[in-house]
């Protein structure tokens, strides 16, 4: 008889005393069998804790058939995230490994001061839903020496995020770093003060993405900061799109609420998988302002790559190639 593992720690254990630090020496595994954790939406869940740390130790989600089932089109279970963190305070993830997720790898919703260093996270490039971090609703989240690989957003970051600091991550395969989508709801909190530096991507959909529903929201993004950064043959190394629909449903026609303002690019550099390496496609009601880039040089093919803009305004400084269209 299979024994399921669904791990739910609370604000009680962790005032008692127990639960406190995790030292995970080895690999924990889900069960293969989809059917098994079905929609019960998170495989280990800590709520309502403050100061617990998890180091070290592999977390195998065995989500490759529930991966097929999706890709096939069949009716399938949306899977369960490995792990997350919901409205806790100070929290550490030190040299953690997560492989196959069902669903999202680690994810923080409602949190406060989280520090994450040395993880890797690594599922296949065709996993559907597969996003390494997601943070959302969380301040004073901070990402450090993480090596990505996946098949959906290395990094996601959803409304409400605030003071996150991303540093030193590789990403590839995977849909980039992502601010959103956002927007999906009309009342929607924002983000703010966000920072990307030294991130390297390899082969990635995405490079450095903001994305926002084509729907009418309270929503925005601001004070953002992208720098020193790599691409390597990357398909879409800057991008912001405001007209995301998938499927085009519930939105097709709409136009953004999300306003977008305060976003620095500094000294992003390398190759684009296609010729238009910048791509800034904003609202036409709620134009994107203040765009700054600053020491940008990007080629597709051995040759300088193009930029193209829709409703962007913003400024160049020192060296930048593709020429901005700004």
């Amino acid at each position: 008889m299979k024994k399921i593992c669904l791990i739910t720690v609370n604000l009680t254990e962790i005032k008692q005393g127990y639960y406190r630090k995790f030292n995970i020496d080895g690999t924990l595994v889900a069960p293969s069998d989809f059917r098994v954790i079905g929609d019960a939406e998170n495989w280990l869940f800590f709520q309502h804790v403050n100061g617990v740390t998890i180091n070290g130790g592999i977390l195998d989600g065995q989500g490759t058939r529930l991966w097929a089932c999706k890709n096939s089109g069949k009716d399938c279970p949306d899977g369960a995230t490995s792990i997350r963190f919901s409205n806790s305070n100070n929290i550490a993830i030190n040299g953690l490994t997560s492989v196959n997720s069902k669903l999202y790898h680690i994810v923080f919703n409602g949190c406060k001061n989280v520090k994450l260093q040395g993880v890797k996270i690594s599922a296949s490039g065709n996993s559907p839903n597969t996003d390494g971090i997601h943070v959302q609703s969380s301040t004073g989240v901070t990402i450090l020496n993480t090596k990505i690989s996946t098949g959906d957003d290395c990094v996601s970051i959803g409304p409400g995020t605030t003071n996150l600091w991303i540093e030193n991550v590789a990403c590839g395969p995977g849909h980039g770093i992502s601010i959103g989508s956002l927007g999906k709801n009309a009342n929607e909190a924002g983000v703010q003060n966000v920072t990307v530096t030294t991130a390297t991507f390899t082969g990635s959909q995405n490079g450095l993405r903001i994305k926002s529903w084509g729907r009418l929201s309270t929503g925005f993004a601001r004070d953002i900061l992208f720098q020193h950064a790599t691409m390597n043959n990357v398909k879409n190394p800057i991008i912001i799109d405001q007209h995301y629909c998938p499927h085009n449903r519930g939105c097709p026609g709409q136009v953004s609420g999300v306003k977008i303002s305060d976003v620095t690019y500094r000294d992003i550099h390398g190759t684009s998988a296609t010729k238009i390496a910048v791509k800034f496609d904003c609202s036409s009601k709620y134009p994107c302002s203040s765009i700054k880039l600053e020491d940008v040089k990007l080629t597709y093919n051995n040759q300088p790559a193009a930029a193209s803009c829709s409703n962007a305004g913003g400024y160049v400084s020192g060296v930048v190639q593709p020429n901005s269209c700004l």
